[in-house]
C-alpha cells in the first residue's frame, strides 16, 4: 500500500529539517544528566510544556506557590502532563480513545460533562479523525518528526472539540514525539518555541490547514525548528540539574 505521508518527504527542505531535528534530540538524550537522571529532567520538561501550551490557549501559565491550580487551561494541561506515560501505548493502539481522554483531561473545567471527549459529530470531522487514527496506528513509515507535524497540524485545523483544541493538539503531538521514538523519554520542549513564536505558529498552522504545498512545507519546517529549539531548552534543563 502507498504511504499517504510519503510525498511530504519530497517537499523542499523537509528531509534536511527532519535530520537536523533527529540529531538535536539525540544530543539531548546523550547528555550526562539524562543517562540516568532523565525522569527528573523529563518531569521538568513536561511541566514547561504544559505551561506553554496553556498560555497559547489564553491561559495563565503561572503555577501558584500554594494551593491548587485553578486556572482551567493550565489545570487541564498539567493533568495531561501527569497522564502522558499511561496514554502513549493507548495512542499507538487506539488513537481516538486516547484523543477522547486528552480532551477529558484538558477540558474538565471548561466544558459541560456531556461534551467531554466527544468530537463534533459532523461527517467531515469524523472522517478526517478516522484517517488520522489509521495513520497514527501504523499507516505510515515516515520519520517521527513528519508524523508529529501532521498530527499537530491536523488537530489544529480540525478543532474537533468545542474547547481546548490547542492543548489537545499539542498533547497529541507530544504523545507522537514519544511514541515514534523521536524523543522516547519526553525531554524536549517545542511548546516553549511555539509560545515565543506564537504569531508565526498561528500563521503556519493556517497554511497547513489550507493544504497547499507551500503551507505544508512551512508547517513541517516550523515543527522541526521547534524540535531543535525544544532540544536546546532540554539541554538547559539538564545543565540546571547537573548544577544542583
Amino acid at each position: 500500500m502507498t504511504d499517504p505521508l510519503a510525498p511530504l518527504l519530497e517537499l523542499p527542505g523537509v528531509s534536511d529539517a527532519v535530520h537536523a531535528a533527529r540529531e538535536a534530540v539525540d544530543e539531548v538524550h546523550g547528555h550526562q544528566a539524562n543517562r540516568r537522571g532523565w525522569p527528573a529532567t523529563a518531569a521538568e520538561a513536561s511541566v514547561r510544556a504544559a505551561r506553554a501550551s496553556a498560555a497559547l490557549d489564553g491561559g495563565d501559565p503561572e503555577i501558584p506557590t500554594a494551593g491548587d491550580v485553578e486556572e482551567p487551561h493550565l489545570a487541564g494541561a498539567l493533568r495531561i502532563a501527569e497522564s502522558l506515560g499511561t496514554l502513549v501505548p493507548i495512542w499507538q493502539r487506539a488513537p481516538m480513545q486516547a484523543l477522547a481522554r486528552l480532551h477529558v483531561l484538558a477540558a474538565t473545567d471548561l466544558a459541560p460533562d456531556e461534551e467531554l471527549g466527544r468530537p463534533r459529530p459532523t461527517r467531515g470531522v469524523t472522517r478526517r479523525l478516522d484517517l488520522l487514527g489509521d495513520i497514527v496506528a501504523g499507516g505510515t513509515s515516515v520519520p517521527g518528526a513528519v508524523l508529529v507535524a501532521v498530527v499537530h497540524g491536523e488537530l489544529l485545523a480540525l478543532s474537533p472539540f468545542g474547547t481546548a483544541n490547542g492543548v489537545v493538539a499539542r498533547a497529541a503531538a507530544r504523545l507522537t514525539t514519544i511514541g515514534t521514538g523521536l524523543d522516547p523519554k519526553g525531554l524536549v520542549v517545542p511548546e516553549v518555541f511555539f509560545l515565543r513564536r506564537s504569531d508565526r505558529y498561528a500563521e503556519a498552522a493556517a497554511g497547513f490547514a489550507a493544504g497547499t504545498d507551500e503551507g505544508l512545507t512551512d508547517w513541517i519546517l516550523l515543527c522541526c525548528e521547534a524540535v531543535e529549539a525544544g532540544a536546546r531548552e532540554a539541554i538547559g534543563i539538564a545543565e540546571a540539574v547537573l548544577a544542583r
